[in-house]
């Protein structure tokens, strides 16, 4: 009689924020490597979250409440849950609500890990850990290109909750064994990517005036340089730090850095503009060669109080030591983005 193979036991994955542009692709990615997924937001009930309707998995996730502020409910899921593996993502994501909301986005982007560490200290001490840290911790570092060893200098709210997060994750995994990394991502975008960003705003805005929905799109600072990759890419190097023996934190990034101009001139080529730019900082505009419509202007209100001229990071360790490196390049992230929101708003007429 044969002998019957024994069953490899379902690892259990939670991951907070499941409903944002990285919780769906991460939940997507999970689940095709056999994982049970499930997945927090701050309103659980009613319509799924559109970001996992998208991907075409929303039935399979399991969805829980939590608020971040909450230490009790906090410790209650991960007892509930009792996940091999956590990642923590989710928070406040936007630097330029953090200038209007500084409060809010220590308790949740700095001392909500603080409360997530420590139930899963509590809870589940075997699990492996994952926080989701960010380029915004080093502000005005003195080196580019940033990595691991940088020293920090956020200039946000927003960078100076994420360096406590981080901090405290190094903390635990120092003071108390636990397996907890840090993936110090740099910018990153899909068309999950929610339209508050500059990203999102460049493609969506752009297909609006194509199709005669919008006249003209207002930015901000064209000049501040990101290292903009696609979050499919980064979302596999989460998963990826967490196979690791040891726990350690990594920066993933491309290693390229591009402007918000730049952004724009590859955007509106990709729908059919050719643009020709006249003036310099706020007296900047971008003029459509075939029409001679004014497509992109400056707006003095759009700047942030503080801002970084230049963010690029360098992905070696984790191309050494993970085996991770960025897929998608710049040209073809940006023709992705366009071209998905040209799509969205033709199928929406």
């Amino acid at each position: 009689m044969a002998k019957r193979l024994a069953r490899r036991p379902v690892r259990r994955a939670l991951i907070t924020g499941v409903a944002g542009q990285d919780g769906a692709y991460l939940a997507r990615l999970l689940l095709r490597r056999g994982y049970e997924v499930w997945g927090t937001t701050r309103l659980p009930r009613g319509p799924a979250p559109w970001r996992l309707e998208a991907l075409g998995i929303a039935g399979r996730v399991r969805l829980l409440p939590l608020d971040l502020a909450d230490a009790g409910r906090i410790e209650a899921l991960v007892d509930e849950v009792r996940p091999h593996e956590v990642y923590n993502l989710a928070g406040l994501s936007q630097v330029s609500r953090s200038f209007a909301e500084p409060v809010e986005t220590g308790n949740v982007d700095a001392l909500g890990v603080s409360r997530l560490l420590e139930a899963v200290r509590r809870r589940a001490p075997e699990a492996r850990y994952y926080q989701a840290s960010s380029s915004e911790m080093y502000g005005r570092a003195g080196e580019i290109p940033q990595r691991e060893s940088t020293a920090f200098h956020p200039v946000s709210p927003y960078g100076v909750a994420k360096l406590y997060a981080h901090w405290i994750t190094v903390t635990y995994r120092d003071a108390y064994g636990l397996h907890a990394s840090s993936g110090i991502l740099f910018n990153h975008e899909s068309p999950l990517r929610g339209p508050e960003f500059v990203t999102r705003k460049i493609t969506d805005g752009l297909a609006r005036i194509r199709l005669g929905l919008a006249e003209t799109l207002e930015l901000g600072n064209l000049t501040a340089r990101r290292d903009w990759g696609y979050a499919e890419d980064h979302v596999l190097g989460m998963w990826m730090m967490l196979q690791q023996e040891r726990a350690d934190d990594y920066v993933l990034a491309t290693g390229r850095a591009h402007s918000v101009r730049d952004f724009v001139d590859l955007a509106a080529g990709a729908l059919g503009f050719d643009l020709a730019w006249e003036g310099e900082g706020t007296a900047a505009r971008a003029l459509d060669r075939r029409s001679g419509r004014t497509v992109v202007q400056v707006s003095p209100r759009l700047y942030r109080p503080l801002d970084i001229d230049e963010v690029r990071g360098d992905p070696g360790k984790a191309r050494r030591q993970l085996g991770w490196q960025a897929e998608v390049k710049f040209e073809t992230l940006v023709e992705i983005l366009a071209q998905a929101d040209l799509r969205r708003l033709k199928q929406a007429a």
